[in-house]
């Protein structure tokens, strides 16, 4: 199967028609986790974007074609600083964070991809790039700190459309006494004694966050690839340096061909913030709602776009696969049409395609078999009704309680409210409560609840 893809590109800011480097053998690399803490709903949106990504370039190409890398951060400023506010070891933290991931993966339904390097795995080859770019005169040494030259590279601030005076106003560059320009970045830092390191010839010392990307996306897919795939924040400082760092220690025209970046998730029209306390963690979610819910919430704005997480879309998706599942059968897997496929095709456009799903949905409920097998197939390619109906059902009704506290802090609302004669807003609060679950009855004197 060989269809036209098309691919809004950060690097040209346009949308361009996507020409792999060899079809044989299509390379995509996506930044993974920084496993420090547990993973929240604005890390679960690349996670299912670029395994949609994932399952269309298999789709188009051929599966035993696609080489998908997705690396594990496990050495961090953030990860020691972690360690030692939890008191716990590095190993034991990041084998936890990294196994929850791994369990939020499988949740979402995402495929694995086919290499999961870990940054620890690694230090070799990022020493050995690190001496390449001294030898190449675009990183320099101060008192065990080396860093990389942006003046050396004339093409610094291409991804991100910006001059040096822009990137430095107002960006998360690290201040350091030991850089020679606010922009250079730090390749290699030294290590406390406490602290984990490796011995290299700046004396022991630790990668820095930006390289250990460079050094995995060059081992498993080469010094040129085709897709390079992370959040929007990643654009600057990290992507930027990655291209900086590769093409230097390579000395190559380019890095990755097609850049593609997902927009951020905020909550009820919030930033989300631990300060705030509005972030919404995976794990968390996986006590009461099932994986493909949140997985069509994050499909249902298109992936450039921000998409902000709400009470009310993750009913509107719940209800949406309720009434899919309901026509959900096994089926054997046939190819889809070119006019199902089309939204996909054209930049990921996932609301163009669910709104195809609905309408074969509709087809699907005449009786007629194939639209039945053209529904379900549709459904399958972007990861969703691939679970069996009685599963579906079975999670539902496993893992519909929810907080005790919660429920008994909306009675005591109710309460208050009739208390006052606010009849209506005590019905909102009944079937606010009713919609989650929970059904409440009045006798004599208390309100007592149970689960439908």
């Amino acid at each position: 199967m060989t269809k036209n893809l098309n691919l809004f590109n950060t690097l040209s800011n346009k949308k361009e028609k996507f020409l792999p480097i060899d079809n044989s053998k299509v390379g995509m690399y996506v930044c993974g986790p920084t496993v420090y803490d547990f993973p929240h709903i604005g890390n679960a949106r690349p996670l299912v974007v670029f395994d949609v990504l994932f399952r269309l370039l298999k789709k188009i190409y051929g599966k035993n074609k696609i080489t998908y890398v997705r690396n594990i951060t496990d050495i961090d400023d953030k990860i020691i600083e972690s360690s030692k506010k939890n008191n716990k070891s590095i190993n034991e933290l990041t084998k936890t964070i990294t196994k929850d991931f791994h369990q939020d993966c499988q949740y979402l339904n995402c495929q694995k991809p086919s290499f999961e390097p870990k940054a620890t795995d690694h230090i070799k080859e990022m020493i050995s790039m690190v001496t390449n770019l001294i030898k190449n005169k675009n990183a320099y040494e101060n008192e065990k700190h080396v860093y990389f030259s942006v003046s050396s590279f004339n093409e610094y601030g291409k991804l991100s459309n910006k001059n040096s005076k822009q990137l430095v106003a107002g960006s998360r560059v690290e201040v350091s006494k030991y850089k020679k320009d606010p922009l250079d970045f730090v390749l290699w830092k030294p290590s406390e004694v406490s602290d984990p390191g490796w011995a290299s010839p700046w004396g022991r010392g630790r990668p820095g966050w930006h390289l250990e990307c460079s050094v995995m996306s060059e081992k498993f897919l080469g010094k040129k690839f085709d897709i390079h795939g992370g959040g929007l924040d990643l654009v600057f400082p990290h992507h930027e340096n990655e291209i900086a760092q590769s093409r230097c220690a390579n000395k190559t025209d380019k890095f990755a061909n097609y850049w593609v970046h997902n927009g951020f998730v905020t909550f009820d029209k919030e930033k989300m913030s631990k300060s705030i306390g509005n972030i919404v963690f995976i794990n968390k979610l996986r006590e009461n709602i099932n994986g493909q819910v949140i997985r069509l919430a994050l499909l249902s704005s298109h992936y450039k776009q921000p998409l902000d997480w709400n009470e009310r879309l993750i009913q509107e998706s719940q209800n949406t696969l309720d009434k899919w599942y309901n026509q959900f059968e096994k089926i054997d897997s046939e190819e889809l049409d070119d006019d199902v496929l089309n939204p996909l095709l054209e930049d990921l456009n996932t609301p163009e395609y669910i709104s195809k799903l609905h309408l074969l949905y509709d087809e699907s409920i005449k009786g007629n078999k194939s639209s039945k097998v053209k529904f379900l197939k549709a459904c399958n390619l972007i990861g969703l009704l691939e679970e069996d109906k009685h599963l579906w059902k079975n999670f539902k009704k496993s893992k519909v309680k929810i907080d005790e506290s919660f429920i008994n802090q909306k009675i005591k609302d109710r309460n208050n409210a009739r208390i006052k004669r606010d009849y209506k807003l005590a019905d909102i609060i009944r079937k606010e409560l009713e919609n989650k679950g929970v059904v409440i009855e009045d006798k004599q004197d208390q309100t007592i609840w149970k689960y439908k």
